[in-house]
This record gives structure tokens, C-alpha cells and sequence, in this order.
């Protein structure tokens, strides 16, 4: 296993945090039509180092990375280098995963199976949707806080690095006790032709029976979408839930939407699914997802696509069924644990009383 240090090793028993940072996140073909733009390696490797502060702040002494070939790695060994050299103690020891490197989600399955492994209190994830679905399907019980990088980011909420870093301090170093610092997450369970796939916000059924660009755009194929909440403030397949039947993420249900050809449809929602890209979708109807009850998918050929994804076509024969779980996983609930530091005044010098406000 590779390691830098900037210090003395940690002392055995010490909080252990995970990162991963997909360095190909936000390079498909949505960036292309919709006229996004793509995160620059060299700005996902300074976020790496904004939240590798943040934990140290709060007594974070070693953190597991994922590798990659995708140049973060070598961005963030430069920066950790430079300060080592300036002699500033502002970062944890880094080590990085012994494993082979594929360049595909695979390495963010393979890494998040082994930092559970290992102990790790949270792993932090930089990536869209698809990355946290594979870092979700194999962490198990370790909770992940998400930073947005990707195309479509309903599942990872979109704020400052650095106060997800702290957040992820505070919780790691057991500064916020567990019940609030973490929440509990839905999530989909499709099983198709006896095989179990997962997604974390949603699932779309397409008419479409190729995977072909994976994305998806072309509004008049859509046929149904399961969502685990849908908020009128993301972009993506769930924000036509969340711009028709809004469901919240606490919510112990989700939503079920079948669609019609926009032409014709009686009701025509125009929804951004991705950046920039609105478009018109057709509703038909709209009802309840309540857990654990398996809802077969109406159309009898297609394709299904993995929060925004397209993965898997079938045909009538695989009899596609969708299920509701609550309590799938854990996250890091940032706003909680930020709320709980004010309150306990936890970013005050513990060296020294808070001086009395002169209002008080």
C-alpha cells in the first residue's frame, strides 16, 4: 500500500475516514447536448484537500483513498507534498487502497467493499448519482457524505466542500453523537430476470431496447419512474416527481409515474433533466410507492436506467418488479451535525471560555 504521512502515525485505534473521488464523473453525453460544464481534475483533487483540512481540524490523523488513473491521485500527493515541506500540519496522513485500477465504477464498488473492511467511521464520496449508487451498494452499514461533481446530482445535496468536510469531522470524531449525525437513506431494489440491481433516487423504464449512450434524454420514450423522493430544487428524472408529487427524502414512501407520448398527453410537464436541458414529458398518472411491496413495471420491453443511467434491457419474459426499501443505508446528515457544533460551541478555542455577547 502506498503512504504519505505528514506526521507521526496516529495512534492505534484512532478515527479512520474513507475517500473516494471519481476522476471521469460528469463526462457523458448530457455535458454534450445540454452545454454543461465538466469538473477539471485539478478543482476535484483542491476539494479532496479543502475536506482532508477540514478533518484534520477535528483530529482526523489518517485517511484511506481511492487510487485512480485519472491524474486526482497526483494532484493531491502535490499538495500534500508542498505541505509537508512548508511544515503547516494542515493534513491527516493519506494512504492509499492497494488495488487494481479499471477506471470504471467497479473501483468505486472495489474501494468501498475494502475501507468498510477496514473500519472506516464515513467515506466521503465526489461524484454524481451514479458514483454514490456504487459506493452505496457495497459500504453496508458505514455512512457516506456526498460532494456533487457529477452530471446530475439529486442524491448528493450541492454546497461547499468545506462545510462537508467539517461535518464529516465532527461525526467521524464522535463530536456529534451518532443519532444525529446520521440518517437513514431509501433506496430501490429492481429484480429482473432473477438478477438484483439497486438506485438511489430513481428508476426509469424507457422504450428504447438498447443501453446505446446510457444517458438519458429523449423524453418521448419514457414509459414509468420509480423515485425514492423527488425535490422541485434537483435536475434529472426525479425532478418530474419533484415537480408534480414533491416527496421528501424522510418520506417512509416514493413515487410511481407513468408517462404518455408529450404530443398527446392530457398533462405536459416541462422538466429539467439535466443541466440547462428542459424538456416536455407527458404524465398519465401518478401514485403512491409504499415499501416493501414489489410493483411490477407495466411495459413489456424496454430498457431500465439506474438514477439517470441505462443499464439493463429486458422484454416481457424478465418481468421486471421495482421495490421500496427504507433504511437501505446511512448518510452523513451535514446540516445536523453543523447545527449541533453551534449549539455546543464546538468551534470555539476549547482552550478558552467563549467571551459573553454584549446582547446577551
Amino acid at each position: 500500500m502506498e503512504t504519505r504521512r505528514d506526521d507521526a502515525a496516529p495512534p492505534a485505534g484512532a478515527p479512520l475516514v474513507g475517500v473516494i473521488a471519481n476522476p471521469v464523473s460528469a463526462r457523458d453525453i448530457r455535458r454534450v447536448i445540454a452545454n454543461a460544464t465538466s469538473l477539471q481534475i485539478a478543482d476535484r483533487a483542491n476539494i479532496v484537500l479543502r475536506i482532508l483540512a477540514c478533518l484534520r481540524h477535528f483530529g482526523i490523523g489518517r485517511v484511506v483513498m481511492m487510487p485512480d488513473t485519472g491524474g486526482v491521485r497526483s494532484h493531491v500527493k502535490r499538495g500534500l507534498h508542498q505541505s509537508a515541506n512548508r511544515g503547516d500540519g494542515r493534513f491527516p496522513a493519506v494512504e492509499w487502497l492497494d488495488m487494481a485500477v479499471t477506471a470504471t465504477a467497479d473501483d468505486s464498488i472495489e474501494a468501498a467493499r475494502r475501507m468498510a473492511a477496514m473500519g472506516v467511521a464515513v467515506i466521503v464520496v465526489l461524484g454524481g448519482d451514479g458514483t454514490h449508487r456504487a459506493v452505496a451498494s457495497a459500504c453496508g452499514r458505514v455512512p457516506i457524505a456526498g460532494v456533487s461533481t457529477g452530471t446530475n446530482n439529486a442524491f448528493p445535496d450541492t454546497r461547499e466542500a468545506t462545510v462537508t468536510g467539517l461535518a464529516v469531522g465532527l461525526a467521524a470524531a464522535g463530536l456529534v453523537p451518532a443519532e444525529v449525525a446520521f440518517r437513514p437513506n431509501k433506496r430501490l431494489e429492481v429484480t429482473v430476470a432473477g438478477h438484483t440491481e439497486t438506485a438511489l433516487v430513481d428508476v426509469a423504464v424507457v422504450a428504447e431496447r438498447y443501453v446505446g449512450a446510457r444517458a438519458l434524454w429523449r423524453t418521448e420514450s419514457f414509459r414509468e419512474l420509480f423515485v425514492t423522493f423527488g425535490d422541485p430544487r434537483t435536475i434529472g428524472m426525479s425532478a418530474i416527481a419533484g415537480l408534480s408529487a414533491p416527496v421528501d427524502r424522510e418520506a417512509p414512501f416514493g413515487r410511481h409515474l407513468r408517462f404518455a407520448d408529450p404530443a398527446h398527453a392530457e398533462r405536459v410537464l416541462h422538466a429539467p433533466i439535466a443541466p440547462g436541458l428542459i424538456l416536455p414529458v407527458g404524465i398519465d398518472a401518478i401514485t403512491r410507492l409504499d415499501p416493501d411491496r414489489p410493483v411490477q413495471v407495466t411495459a413489456e420491453a424496454g430498457s431500465l436506467a439506474f438514477d439517470g443511467e441505462r443499464e439493463i434491457a429486458f422484454t416481457a419474459a424478465d418481468a421486471p418488479t421495482v421495490t421500496l426499501r427504507t433504511d437501505a443505508f446511512r448518510t452523513v446528515d451535514v446540516e445536523a451535525c453543523m447545527a449541533h457544533a453551534a449549539a455546543e460551541g464546538l468551534f470555539f478555542d476549547r482552550m478558552r471560555a467563549p467571551a459573553a455577547s454584549p446582547h446577551t
